[in-house]
């Protein structure tokens, strides 16, 4: 009897190792998805300083300028996305946990196979090296400037308007370093 029970519990352990391991592919599978967003910030600075603030900041990121379309008003930067060192091993030491978590309940349900189970961790490297082949890309910033109708407010500058389409964080970081405010805070 007693020995049905720890079957049936180590059963029922292989079977949430299992399914946590699927949490963990998909995991590893979206830390090198493309995450690209569209987002319209509004800007207090006059169209030719925004464009300079612009420039300098996307130069100091390391993007070049690959296209202008002056009909659309619309530039697009081009940059390369290195991969995290920190996230492939990150991922590598995730990988390597829960593959000796799968070998552990492995080796005492089919004890006569055990010592061979641990050896399924060497395949953790895997995980870092499919994030780092994944994650190293040429990344687009597609920016559009166009002034936004003026408001009641006289003592108020004219706001510009810039349609940005790029990586939620240099999204984030393009909005914390100009200060520029999401459209809808402002207006909605």
């Amino acid at each position: 009897m007693i020995g049905a029970v720890n079957t049936l519990a180590l059963t029922s352990t292989l079977f949430l190792t299992g399914l946590l391991l699927i949490g963990l592919l998909f995991f590893i599978r979206a830390s090198a998805k493309d995450r690209t967003q569209v987002s319209r910030l509004q800007a207090e600075q006059p169209e030719a300083v925004l464009i300079e603030q612009l420039q300098q900041y996307f130069s100091q990121r390391a993007y070049r300028i690959a296209a202008v379309d002056a009909t659309q008003n619309q530039v697009t930067f081009e940059g390369l996305v290195r991969p995290s060192l920190f996230l492939a091993v990150f991922l590598t030491a995730l990988a390597g946990i829960g593959i000796l978590c799968l070998a552990l309940v492995l080796s005492l349900l089919l004890p006569r196979w055990g010592g061979v189970f641990p050896g399924l961790t060497l395949l953790s490297p895997l995980a870092g090296l499919f994030y780092w082949k994944q994650s190293e890309r040429r990344e687009q910033v597609l920016l559009q400037i166009e002034p936004l109708p003026p408001t009641n407010d006289i003592d108020r500058p004219p706001l510009n308007l810039l349609t940005v389409t790029a990586h939620r964080d240099e999204l984030a970081e393009l909005q914390r370093a100009l200060s520029l405010k999401p459209l809808e805070t402002e207006l909605g």
